[in-house]
C-alpha cells in the first residue's frame, strides 16, 4: 500500500527523497520503496523519519 502521507509530509518540508534519506541514514531507493509500499521499514527507521518530518508515527504510518 502506497504511503502518500509520507510523500506529502516530505514535500511539505521541501525535502527530496535524497534529502530525507541522508537525514535518516538510508538510501534514496529505501525512501522510494517505502513511499511506493514495496518496503516495510523497521520501527527505528519509522521513528527517524517521523523526527525528520516533525510528524508522529500515527500521522505517517497508521492507516
Amino acid at each position: 500500500m502506497k504511503n502518500l502521507k509520507l510523500k506529502a509530509a516530505r514535500t511539505m518540508k521541501d525535502m527530496s527523497q535524497e534529502d530525507l534519506a541522508k537525514t535518516v541514514g538510508v538510501s534514496r531507493q529505501t525512501i522510494s520503496s517505502i513511499e511506493k509500499g514495496d518496503y516495510n521499514p523497521t520501527i527505528n527507521l519509522c521513528i527517524s523519519i517521523c523526527r525528520a518530518l516533525d510528524k508522529t508515527l500515527d500521522e505517517l504510518f497508521w492507516e
